[in-house]
């Protein structure tokens, strides 16, 4: 029963620190608003859009998707034709030609690990022995991840935007770009949605929420759940024309003999992250908030708070590893109870 109990603790958490949408199911019976479900990028990714034309909407939905599974396709590591496991072949050997959308995301992942002076890293690709699926829970042993650790370093990633090309300087070396590449591939999609002519809609994915416009007339509400007990939601949020992100140690993990493992990992010791609980962040754009939480999650909230010092009009919410609240910005003014 234990067992079961741990398992649903983490489970419960696949959607992420957020619960998007809330009171949303009124809405979902009026004609004009379109609602659509895909698994991309390891996790449930939802749209919800509103439109005058039914079947144009499905059809903007549709390739709304479509463009997010590309961009999945260019950017996984489980993919054996994705240009990152081509990255990891030609590691030490050469470059690989990258698309902008690749660039981009090489680019914002080698300046969050400058300003958070190496706890972001997309390198931890390395250690791969991780599993973090409760049906097959796998734990590296430590003389591995000492010897990957040795493969960990953002300097060595190699990127030439002038020529389009990317690389990674040594054998061996492998990178995780998940939680870099899922705010832009979200994006994606939603700029398709308005190239569609849609000007109210959602995309949410694993705990990451784009919102354009509102619902009907009323805003978009979002739940931050507590990272201790999903089943709870510590406030809600209201947002138009926003990005919510979010960043937590329960969304894909398992327990083992008392300890909780989770898949935001510490660059430096291969090990999942132990000073917060949970990071969300608000702000208008998506961009300045791309990979933040799961800096955070490494860095704590002492440095995290440093981080958000200099970005204007990014409210956050972080629990650290004694479940206290901190809120910056106006977060405070935001948060209703749930």
């Amino acid at each position: 029963m234990t067992h079961l109990l741990q398992r649903r603790q983490c489970l419960a958490g696949l959607g992420g620190l957020l619960v998007a949408g809330l009171g949303m199911r009124p809405a979902l019976a009026s004609p004009t608003v379109h609602r659509a479900s895909r698994v991309l990028m390891g996790t449930r990714v939802d749209i919800v859009a509103q439109g005058d034309n039914p079947g144009a909407t499905a059809t903007a939905v549709q390739a709304a998707f479509a463009e997010m599974q590309r961009l999945e396709r260019m950017m996984s590591r489980y993919r054996a034709d994705s240009l990152v496991s081509a990255m990891h072949r030609n590691a030490g050997q050469g470059l690989v030609m990258a698309p902008p959308e690749l660039v981009a995301v090489l680019q914002r992942a080698a300046e969050l690990s400058r300003l958070s002076e190496g706890a972001f890293d997309i390198t931890v690709g390395a250690y791969h022995g991780w599993s973090f699926d409760p049906q097959d829970a796998r734990v590296p042993a430590p003389e591995d991840l000492r010897r990957e650790r040795r493969l960990v370093d953002f300097r060595d990633v190699l990127i030439h935007s002038t020529t389009g090309q990317a690389g990674l300087s040594r054998p061996g070396m492998r990178i995780d770009l998940g939680g870099v590449a899922k705010l832009p591939i979200l994006q994606a999609g939603l700029r398709v949605l308005e190239q569609h002519g849609l000007r109210h809609a959602m995309v949410n994915g694993g705990g990451d929420v784009l919102t354009r416009g509102q619902l009907l007339g009323q805003d978009w509400r979002v739940g931050i759940r507590d990272p201790r007990a999903p089943e709870r939601l510590i406030g809600t949020v209201q947002v138009r024309d926003a990005c919510v992100a979010s960043s937590g140690d329960y969304e894909r993990c398992f327990l083992r003999n008392g300890r909780r493992y989770h898949h935001v990992l510490d660059p430096r010791t291969g090990m999942p992250s132990h000073g917060m609980r949970g990071v969300v962040t608000v702000s208008r754009q998506p961009d300045p908030v791309n990979g933040l939480g799961a800096a955070i999650m490494v860095a704590g909230a002492a440095a995290g708070q440093q981080l958000l010092a200099p970005l204007r009009g990014v409210d956050s919410l972080m629990v650290d590893a004694s479940a206290k609240v901190l809120i910056t910005g106006r977060m405070g003014e935001h948060l209703q109870a749930a």
